[in-house]
């Protein structure tokens, strides 16, 4: 496929004047925090065969200081987001989905997920780093979450620099807190159900089976 004509992203400006992103409602954002917990979601994390992805590590401020994160994991569905406020137990529930070759995890940023995950010794399979995407409409660098949002669906997605650098190790997250980890992983979903549906993504990602497995009963 050809490239699209290049593209001009929406200022910051514009973007302030789009109508708000909806994030999934409270209901359907699930904070996990024990194996019990884990288990009782086991059999529907296990039929996904998308997730959008994330993580959130409590900030380190001092010079020298290592990060001891992640501590927060999320991982979202078109209809629902789990977020995982980790320990020992639930990292070894989460490793067979995170090396799954069949479930793809796709976000934004992802590169330092990585790193921080290799560091304890966990390998990431098929993860689809979506800021990369962005070559056919002309845009050589890569797009951040809030730009993606703004080109494919005219909305202004909020970023809180207060809340993203907040302690997500805290055992009690806010409300807002809990809206934007959800929200960072839902979003991813949303912009790489639409790069699938504009057949945008790149040839390197197999698109032909992967939509008859995203999408069994559609006709493509």
């Amino acid at each position: 496929m050809e490239a699209l004509q290049p593209t001009i992203l929406p200022s910051k400006e514009q973007i302030q004047a789009f109508p708000v992103f909806q994030n999934l409602p409270m209901p359907q954002i699930q904070l996990i925090h024990s194996l019990e917990q884990c288990l009782a979601v086991e059999q529907e994390l296990k039929s996904c065969a998308l997730f959008g992805f994330d993580s959130e590590s409590k900030p380190t401020f001092k010079v020298g200081e290592i990060s001891t994160g992640p501590h927060l994991i999320q991982l979202a569905t078109l209809d629902k987001a789990y977020l995982f406020q980790m320990n020992p137990a639930i990292w070894a529930f989460l490793v067979p989905i995170f090396a799954n070759r069949d479930q793809i995890k796709v976000g934004f940023g992802l590169k330092n997920d990585a790193h921080l995950f290799r560091k304890r010794g966990i390998e990431l399979n098929s993860v689809i780093e979506l800021s990369k995407c962005f070559g056919h409409f002309g845009l050589k660098n890569p797009v951040g979450l809030k730009n993606a949002i703004a080109l494919l669906f005219g909305l202004n997605f909020p970023k809180s620099k207060r809340i993203s650098t907040s302690n997500w190790a805290s055992k009690n997250l806010s409300a807002a807190q809990i809206d934007y980890a959800a929200a960072d992983a839902y979003a991813p979903v949303l912009v790489f159900e639409e790069l699938l549906r504009r057949n945008l993504l790149p040839k390197e990602i197999p698109n032909t089976s992967l939509k008859l497995r995203l999408r069994p009963s559609s006709r493509l």
